[in-house]
């Protein structure tokens, strides 16, 4: 047998950087390789193709253990979280009944979202009736105004519940910076409501009443950098109120808690969250030298910014890299959105799968067996280096600026979110960014509007004062055109022209069909005509309103031609592919061609147009 502590795979002998890159070289035959291999992330840095031990040496972060400053690698040393579900509380008797019915079925982390009209403590006792806040952890949600009220109504009840309060583990989500970000209403002497707040849950020591929301940042279409950078300067700025109305700074940096969320960038998400926490700990540091006060609680939320209506069961897909990633970087709690959420008040099925999502990671992949196994990944470690550094920037920036509440009040902040949304719907629209589904490979004959239910609530406690976020998906505006299609008196009908060369006549019909179903158009595909007047023939026939003329390039200077004049006016011409005779077709009037290179969004709109289900 051989040894045991024997290092694996020293029969090799080391491969330098050089060798490899002398390799890499080789292979490109030429091109070069920063612009062949080295890809720019949206947070601003360069990712390499390849990572060596090189490229992390130095970094502070790979030195700590789990459970040690600064936290990179966890606060603790295991990797147990929270499964947490949200409630809805409309009715109190059947909120405490499904509470109970879901902690029975492996959620230990409830999140009870309740209106400020509710907020009593018969009701809270009703609430949580044989609920037993020792076992699990207890989250809410009200209006920041009914939100001190609150706090004191939760402290009273726990208190004469007869329970241990140093088990009594949870939040209550109070966030007024949050609420004037997501609702332009302004919230008065937030500092005095921070330290009603604190006061009244004293003897919590696990319970935090503060949040920092930036799930809203995430949900808006922020980039990775963005959200982690504008939270840490959230968060400061509490830190700082709390500081000027003399509240003790390491109490309330241990009332904080920072609510995340979480896209499907699945290494940078990871990496966000190890830096999130290394940076925060430094941050507190600079106020105290309480090392517990530096440990930053995160919960993780999966997006809402990339879900989608059609084909929603692909949400599922999205939300199990999140929940993945979140695990995987030692968050404290994940929530899960059901892949419903976008288009209805999710069922019981819809749950329970969000639910299991979870539970499949802890029960059967062990993700909570093992603590931070990123730790020492080049490429990773390199990431977790990186995004820290660009969102660090931005926390400088917004600090000498004069912090996050000025920069909301000025607008910075949203303008700079809302940016990056709209640059994102736009990289969606070209197929640079892809949500499948919606912008790549949709289900060429789902009809959604009837689906959908969800209407828009508002806790009506004010009228908006201020810039708010734009919470507008990443698939909004395809979702808006296919649902215009829907209620077109006539779904338009896009008919292959195939022809000539059969390997491009059948590639190009597959991506053309891809291209327009997007719209909720009818797509007919054909195996090949002999003549283009034959194709024509066959496409007024079927009610064709869009033609696509499919074929090879060298062939497009003929057969187009030849379609224009067959087609006249009947049906709109679309040529698939981007032939170097385009011009000269262009100067014959054909004007239309689609290809990888075609803003999808733009063609499709121009065409919905054309046909008259778009003003």
């Amino acid at each position: 047998m051989a040894d045991s502590k024997q290092k694996l795979f020293t029969e090799f002998a080391p491969v330098s950087t050089e060798a490899w890159m002398n390799k890499v070289t080789a292979d490109l035959k030429g091109a070069d390789f920063d612009k062949k291999l080295v890809w720019k992330t949206n947070e601003g840095f360069s990712v390499k193709p390849m990572y060596r031990a090189e490229d992390i040496e130095g970094m502070a972060q790979t030195t700590s253990l789990p459970g040690e400053f600064p936290y990179v690698r966890g606060t603790k040393a295991d990797n147990k979280w929270f499964v947490c579900q949200e409630i809805e509380v409309e009715n109190i008797e059947a909120a405490n009944a499904k509470a109970l019915d879901i902690l029975n079925k492996g959620v230990d982390s409830l999140g009870f979202v309740i209106d400020r009209e509710d907020v009593s403590a018969e009701n809270i006792a009703k609430l949580l009736k044989d609920i037993c806040v020792e076992c699990i952890e207890v989250n809410f949600k009200t209006c920041a105004c009914a939100s001190v009220e609150l706090a004191k109504i939760l402290a009273a009840y726990f208190a004469s519940a007869n329970v241990d309060l140093a088990k009594v583990k949870g939040s209550l989500n109070f966030d007024p910076t949050g609420r004037e970000l997501a609702r332009g209403k302004q919230f008065e002497d937030a500092a005095k409501a921070y330290a009603e707040m604190i006061d009244a849950t004293k003897a919590l020591p696990n319970f935090r009443v503060l949040a920092v929301n930036a799930a809203y940042l995430n949900n808006a279409g922020a980039y990775s950098y963005q959200e982690l950078g504008f939270a840490l300067a959230w968060g400061n700025e509490v830190l700082a109120q709390a500081q000027a109305a003399g509240l003790d700074v390491a109490t309330v940096a241990k009332n904080i808690k920072f609510n995340f969320g979480v896209g499907s960038n699945y290494f940078m998400e990871i990496a966000k969250f190890r830096a999130a926490r290394m940076l925060w700990a430094n941050i507190v540091k600079a106020y105290t030298e309480d090392a517990d006060a530096a440990k930053m609680a995160a919960h993780a939320v999966t997006s809402d910014w990339n879900m989608t209506i059609f084909d929603a069961h692909v949400n599922m897909l999205r939300t199990q890299t999140e929940a993945m990633s979140a695990a995987l970087a030692g968050v404290d709690s994940i929530t899960v959105n059901p892949f419903d959420k976008t288009y209805q008040e999710s069922d019981e099925f819809s749950e329970r799968i969000a639910r299991n999502q979870q539970l499949l990671l802890k029960e059967e992949s062990h993700f909570e067996k093992i603590v931070d196994p990123s730790a020492g990944s080049y490429y990773i470690e390199h990431l977790t280096a990186s995004i820290a550094k660009q969102a660090w920037t931005l926390f400088l920036d917004v600090e000498e600026k004069g912090g996050f509440l000025a920069a909301v009040k000025a607008g910075t902040v949203q303008d700079t979110v809302n940016n990056a949304g709209t640059a994102r719907r736009a990289a969606i629209a070209a197929r640079k960014e892809v949500l499948l589904g919606s912008n790549q490979f949709p289900n060429f004959n789902e009809k959604a509007a009837a689906k959908i239910k969800t209407l828009a609530q508002d806790c009506g406690c004010d009228a908006p004062a201020a810039k708010v976020l734009d919470f507008t998906r990443g698939a909004s505006e395809f979702e808006a055109l296919r649902l215009a299609t829907e209620k077109a008196a006539k779904r338009p009908k896009a008919f292959m022209l195939t022809i000539g060369n059969l390997a491009m006549r059948l590639a190009r019909a597959q991506f053309s069909c891809n291209f327009l179903a997007c719209a909720g158009y009818e797509v007919v595909d054909n195996l090949g005509f002999e003549t283009v007047e034959a194709g024509v023939e066959a496409a007024k026939a079927a009610g064709a309103d869009i033609i696509v003329l499919c074929s090879s390039d060298d062939e497009y200077a003929e057969l187009a031609p030849k379609a224009k004049a067959a087609i006249g006016g009947a049906a709109i011409l679309v040529v698939a592919g981007a032939p170097a005779c385009a011009e000269d077709l262009k100067a014959q009037g054909i004007t239309e061609f689609i290809n990888v290179r075609t803003n999808v969004l733009g063609t499709l709109t121009a065409f919905s147009k054309q046909l008259g289900i778009l003003k």
